[in-house]
Formats: structure tokens, C-alpha cells, sequence
């Protein structure tokens, strides 16, 4: 952005110097009222694009996160042949590690509930 010579302002207040057979003042401020126009318009644009890369920066570093904390498990894959990356292990906090086993521990019993209740003794079956 330092490579920029003019904000809209500048070529709003942006006054010529007139001569006999110069152009028509008019026409030349028409033409500055849109080139103005498209400035902010760019603006606008490039400060959205840059709001929605920001947003995406702060996805993919949750996104990695998530991949830290699984460390080695499996992830479901949804029939692509995609490859998969390793992730280098990082040491993980006790919190993190008992917030895993929590949510485990609240996913098994969502999804074998029943089945843990009625077949303490039977853990090794599905």
C-alpha cells in the first residue's frame, strides 16, 4: 500500500491549471468523480479481501491446532485418495490432554451408551 500516489480525497481536491484550448473543466471533473468512485470501490474491496485472508490466517491456525491435539488418531476420511501430512509432535499440556479424554469419554457415551450400561463385562465386544 505505500505505492500509492493519490487517496480520493487528493484527487477530489485536485484543481488544473486552465488555458485557452484546454479541456472542458467539466468533462474533467466527471471523469475524476468516477475515477474516485472506483478508488473507494477498490478499497473497499481490498479491505474485505484482507478481513476474509485475516479470518482464514486464524482458521487454518485452529485447524493446525486441532490436528496437534489429535496427534496420531486417525482422522475419518471421506473417500478422497488425498495424501496425508505428518504433523511434528509437540508436547501437549496436562489440561489439553484431560479436555481430550473428557470429550472421549462424553463422545463414548453418546455413541455406546446404552451398550455400557447393559454390558459392563462385555467391553471387548461392539
Amino acid at each position: 500500500m505505500e505505492n500509492i500516489n493519490y487517496t480520493p480525497k487528493d484527487i477530489l481536491q485536485k484543481e488544473f491549471k486552465q488555458k485557452m484550448r484546454g479541456y472542458d473543466p467539466n468533462d474533467v471533473d466527471g471523469f475524476l468523480d468516477d475515477v474516485i468512485k472506483d478508488y473507494e470501490t477498490f478499497n473497499k474491496e481490498l479491505q474485505s479481501l484482507s478481513d476474509e485472508n485475516e479470518r482464514l490466517k486464524v482458521q487454518v491456525d485452529e485447524l493446525n491446532k486441532q490436528i496437534a491435539v489429535s496427534g496420531s488418531q486417525p482422522m475419518p476420511s471421506s473417500g478422497s485418495a488425498a495424501p496425508t501430512r505428518s504433523v511434528p509432535s509437540q508436547p501437549m499440556s496436562s489440561a489439553t490432554n484431560m479436555d481430550i479424554l473428557k470429550r472421549l469419554s462424553n463422545l463414548e457415551r453418546r455413541v455406546f451408551g446404552s451398550q455400557l450400561d447393559n454390558n459392563t463385562n462385555d467391553s471387548h465386544r461392539l
